[in-house]
């Protein structure tokens, strides 16, 4: 199981016309929300990537608009982790449970997922917080994952597994958040 301590968020892609074309894009704007709120209050930290921002646009409002302090990293290749900038980000928060999260599944977060199994990592695709343009590249994006020695999970299963009991300040904090 995943650990506070040693868990990271990766936000991948979430931008402009691209983002208004994913399946169940509305879902998957409130899921992000709700994961990115959590993850701070239990203090995981996010890395926030842009592909091709200046041709794609900036990350929608609706999930930017709760990453307020923290700044994009700006990528051209698909998977993450061929970008220097990522990578060292990554290498210096010191962490190896992984929560994917963005789009498309079945091409930047699936390889970055990839990457980052091959890497050693354990890597965990935020399945309501993850999408692609149609329902079945989404599907294969997260069973490809699966298949590279990945694992599926969604936001309220994440909250409850980082939390581990229900006692506790962040505990009553994630539970406002999910009603």
């Amino acid at each position: 199981m995943f650990a506070i301590d040693k868990t990271i968020m990766l936000l991948i892609d979430v931008q402009g016309q691209l983002a208004q074309l994913m399946y169940e894009k509305e879902k998957l704007f409130k899921s992000l929300g709700t994961l990115i709120q959590g993850m701070k209050i239990l203090e995981v930290p996010i890395i926030w990537m842009e592909q091709i921002p200046k041709n794609l646009g900036p990350t929608t409002e609706a999930i930017s608009k709760y990453l307020t302090g923290e700044e994009p990293i700006e990528k051209f290749s698909f998977s993450c982790c061929s970008e220097p900038q990522f990578m060292d980000k990554f290498k210096k928060a010191g962490r190896t449970q992984v929560l994917l999260t963005g789009i498309e599944t079945h091409i930047c977060v699936f390889q970055t997922g990839h990457d980052l199994i091959n890497q050693g990592c354990e890597v965990q695709v935020v399945s309501d917080c993850v999408s692609s343009r149609t329902k079945e590249n989404n599907e294969v994006g997260i069973q490809r994952i699966v298949q590279a020695g990945g694992q599926v999970t969604c936001v309220e299963m994440i909250f409850f597994e980082l939390l581990r009991a229900a006692q506790g300040d962040n505990f009553k904090q994630i539970v406002k958040l999910i009603k």
